[in-house]
């Protein structure tokens, strides 16, 4: 296991919307919002980069009205890469990887308002979530 006091350098390096879409067909004023998110990770062992991808879709009377995708590709520095290899697996720690989920879910917080800015949709505002919950242990990758 990754030590979890390592001090990991990082830079990021892209942000990229890999989805976006409106199902205004779906929408309706009334009725509970429910928010589905989730999560999926990648490694660049060459140019040493880790992205997070989290999607969030929202849906109301069980019918999606608006989803979207980001990613964030972040750089490790090469010392701090190095430190991170054990036996053939790259480990980073939970602490890490939920600080990098945080800076996505911000991003994307930033580009579902810039795309919704003067429609009806920018009302939904991507809440404040617990990402230490979603990053339960360390990523690991073989």
């Amino acid at each position: 296991m990754a030590e979890n006091n390592v001090n990991i350098n990082f830079n990021l390096l892209k942000i990229k919307t890999d989805q976006f879409a409106l199902f205004e067909e779906n929408h309706v004023e009334n009725g509970k919002i429910n928010l589905n998110t989730s999560m999926s990770f990648g490694l660049n062992l060459e140019d040493k980069a880790f992205s997070i991808s989290i999607k969030f879709t929202f849906e109301i009377k069980k019918k999606p009205f608006m989803t979207t995708q980001v990613s964030c590709f972040f750089q490790i520095e090469n010392t701090t890469w190095e430190s991170l290899k054990v036996n053939d697996k790259i480990i980073l720690p939970k602490g890490f990887v939920a600080h990098m989920a945080m800076i996505t879910v911000g991003t994307s917080r930033g580009i579902l308002h810039s795309k919704t800015e003067g429609t009806i949709f920018n009302k939904y505002i991507l809440p404040t979530l617990n990402v230490a919950e979603m990053v339960p242990e360390d990523v690991v990758f073989d």
